[in-house]
């Protein structure tokens, strides 16, 4: 027995042997080096697949792998999540210590892949003509890269070919943020000699010449803006050797700017692209359709997100199987206008109660008698809610909105309410509908396609607008351009003869209403320099511990659900890692850190 005992030991010796020698004799494929790589096409479009990655999937706010703590840090959005990192930049609690959501080194893996890339690809046995398309790609990735990490950090480390562990480092420092973004702005004519205007179906996603043209646009958008263009607050931030990171003004900046603008939009359009408009120019589906009709005429660049389940079920409803966590704030619901183009609310008092504007029709409380003829919304809602913007009712769920065939419940002991909720609750009253999937049925685990548009036409229209009028004034073409926008919207033009300051304002509310939840609004009020104004205080919701049915007007309290830090000029920027400035001691910190 116990040689039998003896022989099976040995037998399963032996199996396992053969097994770790099967498993450690890897197949070629799996030992790729850069001489391999890019000795074959098949692995060379692997190593370029690989630069794309780096694109932040930015649809879902409240996971930090999504790398967007920017729509959950802006006076769009309260997350209910309490594990979201947007809670510690609206608390001003971050820190250089923290690592999440680390945007720093995964945009420089980014940044490396694609010099990696270029460097070698012309290696590649393969048509010349396709050679030089991912030539353009992986140029503009890596000015994309290097554009979101400046807008977070102003001045960065430009980094335009890889650096090996036997290189010399102390090259490695904060290049001044005109010369990074006029990199930037290269790169991209690069980019646009080398891409098509469109890709095939098959294709879609990859970059194209309008991407690399609307890249530029925002950039130098940027450049323009007081945060960048002599803000007196960095006039003395210097590197390690004394070198100016942030520049003196200069106007001619936005006309740069608008010249880059209008280029993208003139070469987007002479090429098929345009403002998307539903079948039926509906003015909610016109907005509404745009995220979810996939390669459509005004995407100018996209992120294929897949089917992400947890985006839809945090953006549905309780009664719905959703975890109703992003909650628009009051403040965003008041900015949209009434249908008949005026503001509703003009500012709020001490106390956070609303300043009416009486000529707009808008009514805090009762309700109203008939439903929206569209259907949006049953009789009965809050006329709060009534003759808004359509865009209105294509971005945000309230009570007595319709969703998936029934009313929106999110009054205390309503379907939605707080008081059949658990850990995941609406905090707002609100919840946001844009860019989710109207289709979905969370119960049954049925999900659509999820894309995050990255840039689109009528963005352009809107940086060409701002940057136009900061430079000639409210001219006709600045009329032009913001009115297609709000019409294709349903909504009435712009009043003629303003100027140049309340142009200014009518084009930054309408970005603000126009670019709701696409990551922009954070970064507009620190580079208008006014987030102290509009992030530094309290944000608002419906009293969601209260209300038995639609029209108790308990619930309809303006209720403070957070109270909001911001430091200026400190929270303008983001910090530095400290164990990046640790591995590299040149890395100056920014104001305040």
């Amino acid at each position: 027995m116990k040689k039998l005992a003896t022989m099976i030991c040995f037998a399963c010796l032996l199996m396992i042997t053969a097994c770790e020698k099967d498993f450690l004799e890897k197949q070629p494929d799996e030992n790729l080096d850069i001489e391999r790589i890019f000795s074959e096409r098949k692995f060379a479009e692997g190593f370029l697949s690989s630069v794309y990655h780096n694109i932040p999937p930015m649809q879902d706010p409240s996971q930090w792998v999504q790398r967007n703590p920017f729509t959950g840090a802006s006076d769009e959005m309260e997350i209910t999540w309490t594990g979201a990192y947007s809670h510690l930049l609206n608390s001003g609690a971050w820190s250089p210590a923290d690592f999440e959501p680390d945007l720093w080194g995964f945009m420089y893996e980014g940044i490396r892949k694609a010099n990696l890339f270029l460097e070698n690809v012309d290696r590649v046995p393969m048509d010349e003509i396709e050679k030089n398309r991912w030539k353009g790609e992986a140029t503009f990735l890596r000015a994309f890269y290097h554009f979101q990490l400046v807008r977070m950090y102003g001045a960065i480390p430009l980094v335009d070919h890889s650096i090996g562990l036997a290189d010399d480092w102390s090259v490695i420092r904060r290049q001044p943020v005109d010369q990074v973004i006029n990199f930037i702005a290269d790169e991209c004519d690069k980019a646009v000699a080398l891409l098509d205007w469109t890709v095939p179906p098959i294709r879609y996603g990859r970059i194209t010449k309008p991407a690399s043209l609307a890249l530029k646009a925002q950039a130098l958008l940027y450049l323009a803006s007081p945060l960048f263009n002599g803000n007196p607050d960095y006039a003395g931030l210097v590197d390690d050797q004394g070198i100016r990171l942030f520049p003196d003004y200069d106007a001619n900046r936005w006309r740069i700017a608008a010249e880059a603008a209008k280029a993208c939009i003139d070469g987007a359009e002479a090429n098929g692209y345009g403002l998307y408009y539903a079948a039926n120019n509906d003015p909610v589906r016109n907005y509404s359709e745009l995220f979810f009709v996939r390669n459509n005429r005004e995407v100018l660049m996209a992120r294929n997100n897949g089917v992400h389940a947890h985006f839809e079920r945090c953006a549905n409803p309780t009664g719905f199987g959703g975890f109703s966590i992003y909650c628009p704030t009051q403040e965003l619901v008041d900015a949209y206008e009434m249908s008949n183009g005026q503001r509703p609310i003009t500012g709020y008092n001490a106390d956070g109660s609303p300043i009416v504007n009486p000529e707009s029709g808008y009514v805090e409380t009762g309700f109203t008698a008939d439903p929206h003829p569209a259907g949006y919304h049953t009789a009965n809602v809050s006329n709060m809610y009534a003759n808004r913007d359509p865009r209105f009712y294509a971005s945000i769920s309230f009570s007595g909105a319709i969703w998936k065939d029934r009313p929106i419940e999110f009054w205390f002991t309503g379907i939605d309410g707080r008081q059949r909720a658990g850990s995941d609750y609406c905090i707002s009253g609100y919840l946001m509908r844009k860019m989710v999937d109207p289709t979905s049925n969370i119960p049954q685990g049925q999900f659509g396609l999820n894309t995050w548009v990255q840039y689109r036409l009528g963005e352009q229209y809107l940086n060409y607008a701002e940057a136009l009028n900061e430079a000639d004034g409210p001219v006709r073409d600045v009329y032009h351009h913001v009115n297609a926008i709000r019409s294709r919207a349903g909504m009435p033009a712009l009043p003629q003869g303003m100027s140049k300051e309340e142009m200014r304002d009518h084009i930054r509310h309408e970005r603000r209403i126009e670019l709701a939840f696409e990551a922009h609004r954070y970064f507009d009020t620190r580079r208008w320099k006014i987030a102290e104004v509009v992030d530094g205080r309290e944000v608002h919701g419906m009293n969601i511990l209260a209300g038995t049915h639609l029209q108790d007007e308990a619930f309809y309290q303006r209720t403070v659900i957070e109270r909001r830090v911001f430091t200026a000029p400190k929270h303008y920027l983001w910090p530095i890692q400290i164990m990046e400035i640790e591995k590299n001691p040149r890395l100056v910190q920014n104001v305040g850190w």
